[in-house]
Order: structure tokens, then C-alpha cells, then sequence
């Protein structure tokens, strides 16, 4: 997949780019992974976005994340949904609490969802949401969170030479 407009990053100092098919992630245009997995499960931070024509608000499209996620996952719970930033840069934070099967063990999962509405630089009248995921083990995800923070401070409007 590729993103609807071009964003530029800096990975986290020490992740692994993530292969895309390998992980059956068609849905997915970029994902680093931890490199020290928790009990078998490796922290992963993606990157995934879609044009959006139509006025669905932030939290209507974390919503609807939930919902996908309620497909695969058992006991989705938010923890957390708040808007941040401003009128002019605004962005919404949700943090969701579930739980996965591996085999024949069960994983409790964080995942740290971050959405920035961005307007396509070749074409103001349209704009687009990308969504920046942490995932990482119950365990794990307070460990890694700042590595996913200061990843989404360096998430910028691209030239079109990002992804």
C-alpha cells in the first residue's frame, strides 16, 4: 500500500524495517519492528492512512478502527480517545486494550493509535488521515512508548519523495 499523500519520518534509532508480505499487511505502508520481542511477540510501530471525501470526524474514523479490530480481536477495550492540537493542526490519540490468540497461547496487546488529517500538497481540495499504530505486548508497550513518541514528532508533510 501506498499512502494517499506523501509523509516523511525518522524511525526510531534501533527498529527493524518490518516485510510487508511476510506479515500479510497489504494494508500497510510502512512498519518497523522492536527488536527484542516480549515473550514472542514483537513490538511493531505501522503506518497506514486513506483519502477521506467524505466529513467523517477523527473520532468517527477511530471508531471505525475499533470496529476492525473487534474482527480479530477479543475484548477490545478504549482506554483512552481525546482530541489534541489546535483548530489548524489537530490530531486525535486512542489507546486500545485487546487481546489475541498465538497458537495455542493468548496475548494481552496495547496498541497506541496516533490520526493526523493532512492536506494533499498537490491538491488542496483534497486531504487524507494517516494513522501511526504502536502495538506492542501489555507487558512491552510503557517500554516502547516513547520510542513511538518521539517517531511522531518527526511525521511531516512530505515533498513526494516519502512514502
Amino acid at each position: 500500500m501506498t499512502l494517499p499523500v506523501p509523509i516523511e519520518f525518522l524511525p526510531p534509532e534501533g527498529w527493524f524495517p518490518a516485510d510487508l508480505e511476510k506479515a500479510d499487511a497489504t494494508d500497510v505502508a510502512f512498519a518497523v519492528v522492536h527488536p527484542q520481542p516480549d515473550a514472542g511477540f514483537a513490538a511493531n510501530i505501522t503506518v497506514d492512512g486513506e483519502y477521506r471525501p467524505d466529513t467523517a470526524t477523527l473520532t468517527e474514523l477511530a471508531d471505525k478502527s475499533v470496529e476492525r479490530l473487534r474482527n480479530v480481536a477479543d475484548s477490545v477495550v478504549v482506554t483512552d480517545c481525546r482530541e489534541i492540537g489546535s483548530p489548524d493542526a489537530p490530531a486525535l490519540i486512542q489507546r486500545l486494550v485487546f487481546s489475541v490468540g498465538f497458537g495455542d497461547a493468548r496475548r494481552e496487546l496495547v496498541q497506541s493509535q496516533v490520526y493526523l488529517p493532512m492536506l494533499d500538497v498537490a491538491d488542496s481540495r483534497e486531504w487524507a488521515v494517516v494513522r501511526l499504530a504502536l502495538t506492542a505486548t501489555a507487558a512491552q508497550h510503557d517500554t516502547v512508548l516513547g520510542d513511538f513518541q518521539d517517531f511522531v514528532r518527526t511525521v511531516r508533510p512530505g515533498t513526494g519523495t516519502g512514502i
